[in-house]
């Protein structure tokens, strides 16, 4: 199987954290932000290909 090459992002910020989607009702997901970014833009970007044998 051929896969693309990952695109390149430049981003100007404050803060990074990488943290894990968790899986959140019957059909979405959530990551958690610290509650002192509330109110705050911010930007996900996936690093990784999802893993759906992963039952966490």
């Amino acid at each position: 199987m051929c896969r693309p090459m990952p695109d390149r992002c430049e981003i100007e910020g404050q803060e990074i954290l990488e943290k894990e989607v968790k899986e959140f009702g019957s059909g979405g997901a959530h990551v958690y932000a610290p509650v002192a970014w509330e109110g705050a833009t911010v930007k996900l970007v996936r690093v990784s290909e999802p893993n759906p044998d992963d039952e966490d």
